[in-house]
């Protein structure tokens, strides 16, 4: 018998074997490897800043805002935390 005849004369069997391939086919894709995604680091870039004895307000206004203005530029850039703290005076 060819499989249309069989496919004729018994369509639940018909429907059967092609959902058995259809699970056959997705369990065989999960388990797939990919070797052409590599896992990797993504590259993340860190900018400290020093200005002894300044204030938080200083190092926001001179500093931190010129940095993240010239960084906003950046094309690809996704996503960018900046923030100021005053670095502690050294005593004598």
């Amino acid at each position: 018998m060819v499989l249309s005849d069989i496919s004729i004369q018994r369509p639940v069997l018909a429907s059967v074997m092609s959902l058995l391939i259809l699970l056959i086919g997705a369990i065989a894709y999960d388990r797939l490897t990919v070797r052409e995604y590599p896992k990797i680091d993504i590259p993340v870039v860190t900018v400290e800043t020093k200005y002894p004895g300044a204030s938080a307000s200083i190092i926001e206004s001179q500093v931190t805002q010129i940095i993240e203005d010239s960084l906003s530029g950046i094309e690809g850039l996704i996503s960018s935390a900046l923030s100021a703290a005053p670095r502690p005076a050294r005593s004598p």
